[in-house]
């Protein structure tokens, strides 16, 4: 610990300043300033010597967080940079979307504002990407065992990563025109520019992973072929069939799932031509749930210019600080205001759509009530009744489950009580020797440094099946054998 005072003489928190909310309107750009590199080395001096790290705990990925704060402290760039890719694959995904459990659980943060732990991580990681420090890690051998990921989100490229440098022949397919999954298409922009995707798969062809796009697996590459040209396969095929919202007026036109308007609007992005594009430009937009991908739905409409944006949420509001039910070091139940929030529309809280109202086949208005918790439930507030303009209704409520049919019921999976895959211990597939199940379709629709998490234990886990014991780290399990 290189200030044992540090947390005494920095009180005060300081992360990177927003730019203007009228300038990045403008622009699908990231919405952060330049950090100064001396207060964030300052910040890193917060980080306290206090025995038990329950950051750590709060990390499902076990991140070595004292060490590096320390190190960037000391001006240890290098070393500091060995030791955050120690843990994480991908420290600029997580650095960037992640909403740091860490930080929920850092000791300091019982009585002052937790360390800066997230922003120490993406800059480190990105001092390390300017210096030219971060290489490709070739595999000191080749084993011969070939090796299918089933998925290019972040668990996906986790696994496939950690099989490389096993020294594995890793194919990793992907049903869409570029790698990449939710990070690609249902990420925007102004949250992490794709150009941090780019560089990170440049690394991973030089170590030696092949990435195959277009390939509908289960179709284009039947399960049959997929089993026979492959020892050992990885699911990493994401939770993404979304929650519907089945009320009267449902079929209208001009309502969508987040994730079909969301990829649409970052394929622009990419300078790809959409034709018939559902975009919020001009029209009376609200989005059905209030969580992160809501929010990126807000970001989304504003940015194509809608004329006015109401995100609606069936929960309360949540209290502005920490609420009882979630005590430190867990992560906390309060009010968050994201970027977007602070760019435009409304939200609301306490509301239940009962009804979408159109003319000529399009949605036109909702209708809507307040509800209130009662014996655990709902319950409508009488005489809140409401109507409400809306040309565009955008559905996001979160995920119920990956996807069946042509992939995981020709393969022969099984499913747990949550609609999942379901796994052993190992992150095998239940009844599926060399089928490894990684990330949401596992897990259930969860946060990026789980998926990156999952995607490591689950190549753990193929590792031990396929060379009877393994080397590769698994943050999630830590024991693996090789008969299940």
């Amino acid at each position: 610990m290189a200030d044992p005072r540090g947390f005494l003489k920095h009180t005060e928190r300081e992360t990177p300043v927003r730019r203007p909310v009228e300038l990045r309107l403008l622009d699908w750009k990231e919405v952060y300033t330049e950090f100064d590199k001396g207060t964030l080395q300052t910040q890193a001096s917060r980080c306290m010597d206090c025995g038990v790290p329950f950051c750590h705990n709060g990390c499902p990925l076990g991140n070595l967080i004292p060490e590096w704060n320390d190190l960037v402290y000391r001006d240890q760039w290098g070393p500091g940079m060995d030791r955050l890719h120690a843990t994480n694959n991908f420290p600029e995904f997580t650095g960037r979307l992640c909403p740091a459990p860490c930080e929920a659980s850092c000791v300091l943060g019982i009585n002052q504002p937790a360390v800066t732990i997230k922003q120490v991580e993406v800059e480190l990681i990105e001092k390390a990407w300017g210096d030219g420090t971060v290489t490709p890690v070739l595999p000191t051998e080749r084993t011969g065992k070939k090796v299918a990921v089933v998925g290019s989100g972040p668990a996906g490229l986790a696994a496939a990563q950690q099989m490389t440098r096993a020294g594995h022949d890793v194919t990793v397919f992907e049903r869409a025109d570029r790698i990449g999954g939710l990070l690609r298409y249902g990420i925007p922009e102004f949250k992490m520019e794709k150009r941090f995707i780019d560089r990170r798969l440049e690394q991973m062809e030089a170590e030696g992973t092949v990435f195959r796009t277009g390939v509908n697996v289960g179709v284009d590459l039947t399960v049959e072929q997929l089993r026979g040209d492959f020892d050992a396969v990885i699911l990493a095929n994401g939770s993404t069939i979304g929650r519907d919202l089945p009320v009267p007026g449902r079929e209208l036109d001009g309502i969508h799932q987040a994730m079909e308007f969301l990829p649409q609007a970052n394929r622009v992005q990419h300078g790809d031509v959409v034709d018939g594009q559902i975009t919020a430009e001009g029209k009376h937009v609200v989005i059905i749930g209030g969580g992160d991908t809501g929010a990126d739905c807000l970001g989304t409409s504003l940015r194509q210019g809608a004329a006015q944006v109401h995100q609606f949420e069936i929960m309360p509001k949540p209290p502005i600080e920490r609420a009882e039910s979630t005590p430190w070091p867990t992560y906390p139940l309060m009010y968050r205001v994201s970027s977007a929030h602070e760019e435009g529309g409304e939200r609301v809280y306490s509301v239940n759509t009962e009804e979408f109202v159109g003319e000529n086949g399009k949605v036109t208005a909702l209708k809507a009530h307040e509800v209130k918790m009662a014996g655990g439930r709902f319950e409508k507030v009488e005489g809140s009744d409401f109507e409400l303009k809306a040309d565009l209704v955008l559905l996001a409520m979160g995920f119920v489950g990956p996807e069946r049919g042509d992939l995981l019921d020709k393969l022969g999976a099984t499913y747990d009580a949550r609609g999942n895959v379901a796994r052993g211990d190992d992150f095998g597939a239940t009844g599926l020797p060399g089928v490894f199940v990684a990330g949401d379709a596992g897990r259930g629709q969860s946060l990026i440094v789980w998926a990156i998490a999952e995607g490591r234990s689950a190549a753990a886990g193929a590792d031990a099946y396929l060379m009877g014991s393994t080397q590769l780290p698994s943050p999630i399990v830590p024991t693996l054998v090789a008969q299940r």
